[in-house]
């Protein structure tokens, strides 16, 4: 294990992304309410370095709306053909305007539409209704550059604690835990 966990995670990405998995970025991203009320789901990762961990979306949906309320976040990253996992937990924090805008524009044209066309974690009538404003959006923007929607970026997780967990024999598993202290990390090895 190496003692820098941003390059230990890097070493394990690397590996992964080179499984040819299908979405070899995916995480599941814990977010909870003031209220301690907990909600996960998959995203993708889209950028990390020491800085953190970045991924994208409607700033109006539940993350989005929890986030704003309540910074704190976590991510899992499950990796089963390599019999690993890494958990990080962290502060949360929007990524710049720019930088926003930046991705948004390396979007398949399809997906900017749809970041227009759906409102995020709000109740709709049906597929149809979805549909419809997909259309819509597509006919506002025909032969134009699509802006990104004001309600629409990313946020930079920073890490204040990573786990690396490599499946062992007889469920003796490896947990490398390291714990930023006084901006120093401090290892530890978990019983399983």
């Amino acid at each position: 294990m190496l003692s820098d966990p941003f390059a230990q995670f890097d070493l394990w990405y690397s590996e992964r992304l080179a499984t040819g998995v299908s979405y070899p970025d995916s995480f599941s991203l814990g977010t909870a309410d003031p209220g301690g009320a907990v909600s996960v789901r998959t995203v993708l990762l889209k950028e990390y370095s020491h800085e953190g961990f970045v991924f994208f979306t409607n700033y109006e949906s539940r993350k989005g709306s929890q986030l704003s309320k309540n910074p704190l976040a976590a991510m899992l990253f499950y990796w089963p053909e390599s019999s690993r996992q890494v958990r990080i937990e962290g502060k949360t924090s929007r990524v710049s305007e720019d930088d926003s805008i930046a991705y948004f524009r390396s979007r398949p044209r399809e997906s900017q539409i749809g970041a227009w066309a759906s409102n995020q974690s709000r109740a709709i009538s049906g597929r149809s209704f979805l549909e419809a404003r997909y259309s819509e959006f597509e006919e506002k923007f025909r032969g134009k550059d699509i802006p990104k929607p004001p309600y629409w970026g990313g946020y930079r997780i920073i890490p204040s604690w990573f786990e690396f967990w490599q499946e062992g024999f007889h469920r003796l598993h490896h947990r490398t835990v390291f714990r930023l202290q006084k901006g120093i990390w401090i290892t530890e090895i978990l019983a399983p």
